[in-house]
Formats: C-alpha cells, structure tokens, sequence
C-alpha cells in the first residue's frame, strides 16, 4: 500500500503568517500522498466584526446562525483555504482548494437540536464520503485542501470541526493507502506534565492510554483528541499522531518528535 499523510493545522498555525509559511515550507516538501485540513482561525471573528456580525459561543463552540454560515463560507472555503492554495502553488506543489461540498466528497447531517441549537453545523458519516473523487486527485499529483466546511446534500453549506473531516478522511482512505494521520498543534505532542513541554509521551497505545486516565496524568482537553485518535484507529487507521506544527516533517518519518497513538 502507498503512504499517505492526512494532515491538520489549526488556527493557531494560521494565525500566524510567519507560522503558517514555515509549516507549508514543511508541507510541500513532503514526497508521499498528502492531504491538508485546516481550521478557520480567528480571522472569521474578525471579518465578522468589520460586517457587523456578532460571534456567539457556547461551551466554546461557535454558533452558526444564518449570518454566520455565510461569514465562515467566505472566510474558511475563500479566503483562508485559497491563500493557503496560492502559498503552496508557489512551494511547487500543486494543490486544490476544496469543502466538503466540492466533488460531494463529504456529505453531512445538520447537528440536531438538543440543549442547544449550535445552528449550521455538520455531522459526518465516516460510510457517506465519496473518496473516489479524492483518489483522483490524489494519482494525478494534486494535493487537497479541506476548509472545515460540508454540505447537507439541500443545498446548505455546514460548519464542520476540521479535527473530525481529517479523521473521517483518514478513515475512508485507510482501506487504499497507509494511512497517518497528523494532528498538529501548538504543542509537542501528549504531555504526562502539562506544565514541562519536554514530558512528551512518546507512544500510546490502548494499555498504556487506560494508565494514564487512571493515574490521572492527561490535561482534559487532550482527552477528546486521543479518543478520537483511537476511533480512528479502530476504523482502519494505521497510526495517528499529534505533535506540534513545526516538527511536520520529522513527524512523517519513523523518528517522530510527538506522540505516536496506535
């Protein structure tokens, strides 16, 4: 099977522009398969500012009211995901921008109300993608770009949590390629110190990640990541791994820097 690297950045990577071209740098040198996801930074708020459209969070979360859709449509699938495209373009690798409502390939249910309406929101189903029109691209030489958007097969475009459409695309390619997937963030990987950047874990597996809940060694908010890390592992995924942004290219090797979850 080839290899192929389902990759994410966040918006901490992107909202940084000395960052973000030192990542793509790292990006476009990469030699196998590759696929880009990237999240919306906070650029949208932003922009939404300057139009005179309010933010609204819970627990976090943006809402996506009607306004918001169209905000985050322009921002995530036009400006943030063609600029990467246009860096890349000129790191000579060939790319195509895309949401999950290009090619069809990752069609999404709205999120049904329960305590709270979160609005335009998409959940995907791992078994809907259309990944034939992926691995098109992908022997032609063109490298996707995922904005962190899907579609309701109605004609509405649907925000979408960037961490679940790489892992979603990760799980529908696995059964074609070696597939890795790389969270990146700011971080230099899993931590067993929250408080030492250098108490990086260097592997987890099932055993060693059941310690760790019961010794209570993990900060919280790592623990969704490496659930799903392990979801996808169960769905066919290789290995996942989750390491910081700048050490891309050291993470596609077999001398990763992060931790390495399989």
């Amino acid at each position: 099977m080839d290899k192929l690297f389902v990759i994410k950045i966040g918006g901490n990577v992107i909202d940084n522009e000395e960052n973000l071209s030192s990542f793509l740098q790292s990006f476009a040198s990469i030699q196998s398969n590759k696929i880009l996801v990237h999240g919306g930074g906070k650029i949208a708020t932003k922009i939404g500012e300057q139009l005179g459209i309010k933010s609204n969070y819970i627990n976090g979360r943006r809402i996506t009211d009607d306004d918001t859709i169209d905000l985050v449509t322009m921002v995530y699938g036009g400006l943030v995901n063609k600029k990467i495209v246009a860096h890349l373009q000129a790191k000579s690798c060939n790319s195509i921008g895309l949401t999950g409502a290009d090619a069809n390939i990752i069609p999404a249910t709205k999120r049904p109300v329960k305590e709270v309406d979160f609005g335009w929101v998409g959940d995907v189903y791992n078994d809907q993608l259309k990944i034939d029109n992926v691995q098109l691209f992908l022997e032609s030489g063109i490298t996707p770009v995922f904005a962190p958007l899907t579609h309701d097969g109605n004609g509405h475009i649907l925000n979408t949590n960037a961490d679940t459409i790489a892992s979603s695309l990760a799980i529908a390619l696995s059964k074609d390629y070696d597939v890795r997937l790389i969270y990146c963030f700011e971080k230099k990987g899993v931590l067993e110190n929250v408080n030492d950047e250098n108490s990086v874990i260097r592997n987890i597996n099932k055993e060693k990640y059941r310690q760790l809940l019961q010794e209570q060694k993990l900060f919280e908010g790592i623990i969704p990541k490496i659930d799903n890390a392990f979801a996808a592992i169960d769905a066919g995924v290789k290995e996942v791994l989750i390491g910081d942004a700048k050490d891309l290219l050291k993470n596609t090797t077999d001398e990763t820097e992060g931790t390495l979850i399989n």
